[in-house]
């Protein structure tokens, strides 16, 4: 919902002013969460065990990303609210709920 919320927040920003382009702004909490991390959450929100090997980094890997997003706060007054955590189970929620994605468009 964060990111949902964000956009929204964004697309009326921009379409409040009579400014012509646009310039990128991130989205984001500001802190990166390792592979590790994100295997932990994603098995608190299954309930199960994932199966994973620990490996060193492969050529060309980055040691880390993450979004700087003041912009979002100073420009539109958007910031983050989930935690890892929460957004780990908004997608586990999704997909069990959806678990062929999204339906074609022409599919009845």
């Amino acid at each position: 919902m964060d990111l949902a919320i964000g956009h929204v927040k964004a697309i009326t920003y921009q379409s409040s002013r009579d400014v012509k382009g646009f310039k990128p702004v991130n989205l984001g909490t500001g802190r990166g969460y390792s592979v590790l991390e994100m295997i932990k959450a994603f098995e608190k929100a299954s309930g199960k065990n994932l199966n994973y090997k620990i490996v060193k980094r492969r050529p060309g890997d980055i040691s880390s990303s993450y979004a700087d997003a003041s912009l979002a706060q100073k420009e539109f007054d958007w910031v983050a609210t989930k935690n890892i955590d929460d957004m780990c189970a908004d997608t586990w929620n999704w997909q069990k709920k959806n678990p062929n994605g999204y339906k074609k468009l022409n599919e009845n």
